[in-house]
């Protein structure tokens, strides 16, 4: 499966599990799966939800950040990955 780099992460938030990621390209749409890498970050996971702003969407475009809750501790710097199919 081919991967587009999608955005970075910008903070995560241990207690509650959630990271939030700046989209700098492309779009991000709930169902979509993305990877999560870093220098000992490495997982994918399916998108099941998506906050801007405290508010459910279900699309984000360029410039946006999301939160999500993450399924693995992700770090700041860590790159986005959009997988493709």
């Amino acid at each position: 499966m081919a991967e587009v780099e999608l955005g970075k992460v910008t903070h995560y938030f241990s207690k509650i599990g959630v990271v939030a990621i700046q989209i700098n390209q492309d779009v991000l749409r709930v169902g979509d799966t993305i990877h999560v890498k870093g220098h000992t970050s490495d997982f994918t996971q399916k998108i099941d939800s998506m906050q801007i702003d405290g508010q459910s969407v279900d699309e984000a475009t360029i410039g946006q950040t999301i939160g999500l809750r993450a399924k693995e501790h992700a770090r700041e710097h860590d790159q986005v990955f959009k997988v493709v199919e």
